[in-house]
């Protein structure tokens, strides 16, 4: 018995320590997934349920003291030092207890303790028992992630002076925490890891780690650097640099990058939010201690927020008061991340294109034929997630001459194109597809040739033209622009293969009468799809 310990002190311990067991039996709560190196004073209430996960070294655990543990020890490492638990982990019940002095070393269980002359608080271990406990005594994890979860995720932390070094390894006890429940694995979750300081550093990528053990164990080693919080730098290196095939990215799986921000960054993030959206990069920002009235005045932009994330509606935002009790933050933003159809700057088919529509307006359309035609390409344009950073449309009507109805730029919602579409005067006149196909490749692609969504045009007309096709059908596929083609009534089918991309006869589109335009809607759709798919490759 240390000798600084009262009488009193001493005999109420034991007796706390001879009823935890009694007490644990007595009260089933849910189980919190901590990681292997979670600590006694990482979790901030007087009794509390975790789950210890497997495979964790006995060699890496840090614990103080025999069956009264300093709260700098790591909890489950003290779990199996005790006996509670082992190497396999399992559900502990933690107990608060006070600080003390001559925290002994005791080798057991394959964990030799180490001494400690004195801590601030304390805490003990016993058998801990989830809610869904079945009466054999088989404890279910309550740990698994959602089993439909896929992600490729970077972990952008912060290493700043800003954090400094002890809310520095506070941030990464979190981080693993989420990789954990997340359930990296080979079909699940991939996770990397970047430190954003004075300059950028990819710790480690996509493809190096395959299981939330090696992760956790990765997230271990990683360094504080210092320097300034110039995390719009990172977030750009990020985009750029980290979602590559050769580092691990996988086709069709959501690219995200959490970004941790401790008070608020040193640079400008709003452009290093753009380029992320370009790149079909998920930007969530998980803000810590936001600046206070006084400190408002060192914000470079007080809105830093809003301009960084995917999309500024609520759900790409995330805040947390400071980096103590961080556990009941790990859930809520697991379920974010692995909430695959709120991923809305994520490249598809649907967001990541330019669809110009070459509408014939001549005289043989007539006017209840016209609309139709713009009945037609509606249906199509509305199945595209049209915005500022997502889907385009243009529309072309064309006769012997040319008028741009209006161009990418000109509208961003869905709502405003419908509404043009549907309030198109009709021209009326003769047939020139193929000077047509020119002025729109020139005016309506020209100006937004280094837009990073693939391009397509629809050409919908009802009759020979009266110019060369080929040629200008032949520049606008060197421009990389793909054509589809739909001709009705008296199109001649030649003039429709001549101006389809290849190959020709997914391209090309042909029927009778006005009214079989609407079953070609979901052909031209799965064929812009198609293409886009084919491009990604």
């Amino acid at each position: 018995m240390p000798s600084s310990w009262s009488p009193a002190l001493c005999l109420g311990a034991w007796l706390l320590l001879l009823l935890l067991p009694r007490l644990a039996r007595a009260e089933g709560a849910v189980p919190i997934p901590i990681t292997c190196f979670t600590r006694g004073l990482d979790i901030r209430k007087e009794k509390a349920d975790v789950l210890c996960p497997g495979g964790c070294s006995l060699e890496e655990f840090s614990v103080f003291g025999n069956i009264v543990y300093a709260s700098v020890s790591s909890i489950c490492g003290a779990a199996v030092h005790r006996g509670v638990i082992g190497t396999s982990g399992g559900p502990v019940r933690v107990y608060s207890l006070p600080g003390r002095e001559n925290y002994s070393s005791v080798a057991a269980n394959g964990i030799q303790s180490q001494t400690l002359s004195r801590w601030s608080a304390s805490f003990a271990v016993t058998k801990g028992k989830s809610s869904t406990q079945e009466a054999t005594g088989r404890a279910v994890s309550t740990a698994n992630p959602p089993s439909d979860c896929k992600a490729d995720i970077a972990f952008l932390i912060d290493g700043s002076f800003n954090i400094g070094q002890r809310r520095f390894n506070l941030q990464k006890n979190f981080v693993g925490k989420v990789a954990l429940m997340l359930g990296v694995g080979t079909e699940g979750p991939h996770v990397g890891l970047v430190q954003a300081s004075e300059h950028p550093k990819i710790e480690f990528y996509l493809k190096n780690f395959t299981s939330a053990k090696d992760v956790l164990f990765a997230i271990k080693e990683v360094g504080f650097r210092g320097g300034n919080s110039n995390t719009g730098k990172a977030l750009k290196h990020t985009a750029q640099k980290f979602f590559t095939a050769d580092t691990g990215v996988r086709k069709g799986i959501p690219k995200v990058v959490v970004v941790f921000i401790d008070g608020w960054p040193s640079d400008d993030i709003e452009e290093a939010g753009i380029v992320a959206r370009e790149f079909g990069v998920n930007v969530f920002i998980v803000s810590v201690a936001k600046p206070i009235p006084e400190e408002l005045g060192m914000v470079q932009d007080v809105a830093f927020v809003d301009k960084a994330v995917c999309r500024n509606n609520g759900f790409f935002s995330y805040h947390m008061p400071n980096w103590f009790g961080t556990t009941k933050y790990v859930k809520p933003l697991v379920q974010k991340l692995c909430t695959h159809e709120q991923m809305m700057c994520s490249k598809t088919c649907y967001n990541s294109v330019n669809i110009a529509f070459l509408i014939d307006g001549s005289s043989s359309v007539g006017d209840s034929n016209f609309r139709l035609m713009l009945e037609f390409v509606s249906n199509i344009a509305k199945t595209f997630e049209i915005s500022d950073i997502g889907a385009k449309i243009a529309a072309v009507q064309f006769t012997y001459d040319q008028r741009t109805e209006f161009s990418f730029t000109d509208y961003n919602t869905k709502e405003n194109v419908l509404a043009v579409l549907a309030n198109i005067r009709y021209m009326s006149g003769g047939t020139a597809t193929g000077d047509a196909i020119s002025f729109t490749v020139r005016n309506v692609f020209g100006p937004i040739r280094d837009s990073p969504n693939k391009n397509f045009l629809v050409i919908v007309t009802d009759g020979q033209s009266y110019d060369d096709v080929r040629g200008p059908a032949a520049a606008a596929h060197d421009a990389g622009i793909t054509i589809f083609s739909v001709g009705v009534a008296w199109a001649p089918l030649d003039d429709l293969k001549d101006m389809a991309s290849k190959p020709k006869e997914s391209h090309a589109f042909f029927t009778r009468e006005f009214t079989g335009l609407e079953p070609i809607v979901s052909d031209v759709i799965r064929g812009i799809c198609r293409d886009f798919l084919e491009s990604q490759q």
